[in-house]
């Protein structure tokens, strides 16, 4: 979008304006078309409550952050994808699902994995399609029950911060493979969501390693039940809540041969009901979190 300065005028002026006056930023009789000093105060006003770097102009980031502050929950499909969907849509859908009895993490407003799982296991409960996709179906069973979560707060879990996230990427040199078509899979997988975090990231897949992994990289052998990698040194076998980090963060430290080398142990090639590509998706996507949580002390 161009950037909105003072005393420009038109729709885009009043949109901006509009949801200003939705957060209690403006008065409704303050939506007049025009940014001027008072609209330039609420938007200074709104960066300071959303942690964005005040300024006196609406740029891209000010839009963005205003989007996400608008967003109530249904107003567009939720879905695990990278970068992860976030906003007050996502935040309002946390809240009400904790409340239900599916905690979603801390209430961060990002549709992580923990999000989504959560979402997975309403949609079972409640006899839907379990493909963890927050869409018309899902937003309308959750509203029918407005009565139970309308208000009320659920149990919250630990998540990890992007910005956390990225320096641990950043920082802990690790090198992904697997032995087969699925689990090479995963470990790309999990090395392209690293990248997308951060380009400099040193997380990657032996397939994405321009030069041999020296003896300070950490080797993860993904493994599938029956493979033998038992043998090779420290074993972590996948899981899906909160001890996982902690384990992973064991097997890492009991490491000290070299190089040095972990196994984790997938389930298998397919996770709940979902095809092995989706599976392979999301296995990347929990194992990064966890290795991320793990790193980060």
């Amino acid at each position: 979008m161009d950037t909105i300065r003072e005393n420009d005028t038109g729709a885009a002026v009043e949109d901006v304006q509009r949801k200003l006056a939705f957060l209690g930023f403006l008065n409704e009789d303050q939506v007049s078309g025009v940014f001027d000093e008072t609209t330039i105060a609420a938007v200074e006003a709104f960066c300071k409550a959303h942690r964005v770097l005040p300024v006196k102009v609406v740029d891209d980031v000010v839009w963005a952050a205003l989007l996400d502050a608008t967003f109530l929950m249904g107003d567009r499909t939720l879905y695990l994808r990278m970068p992860y969907f976030h906003g007050n849509d996502v935040l309002q859908l946390q809240n009400a699902l904790g409340a239900l009895g599916f905690p979603c993490g801390d209430g961060d407003g990002i549709f992580g994995p923990t999000t989504e799982l959560a979402v997975r296991k309403f949609q079972t409960n409640m006899g839907l399609p379990t493909d963890g996709i927050a869409g018309a179906f899902t937003y309308r069973a959750i509203r029918n029950l407005h009565h139970s979560w309308d208000g009320k707060h659920g149990p919250t879990a630990a998540h990890m911060g992007f910005a956390r996230a990225a320096d641990v990427l950043e920082t802990n040199a690790l090198c992904l493979f697997g032995t087969c078509e699925f689990t090479r899979s995963v470990a790309a997988r999990m090395s392209n969501l690293a990248l997308a975090t951060t380009p400099t990231s040193k997380i990657l897949s032996a397939e994405s390693l321009l030069v041999a992994p020296d003896e300070n990289m950490l080797l993860v052998h993904i493994v599938l039940p029956g493979s033998g990698a038992e043998k090779q040194g420290p074993l972590v076998a996948f899981a899906e809540d909160d001890s996982f980090p902690l384990r992973l963060r064991s097997a890492i430290a009991a490491a000290t041969a070299k190089p040095r080398r972990i196994a984790v142990r997938l389930p298998g090639t397919q996770w709940e009901d979902a095809g092995e590509g989706r599976s392979a998706q999301h296995y990347a996507i929990t194992m990064l979190d966890a290795f991320c949580t793990a790193l980060s002390e």
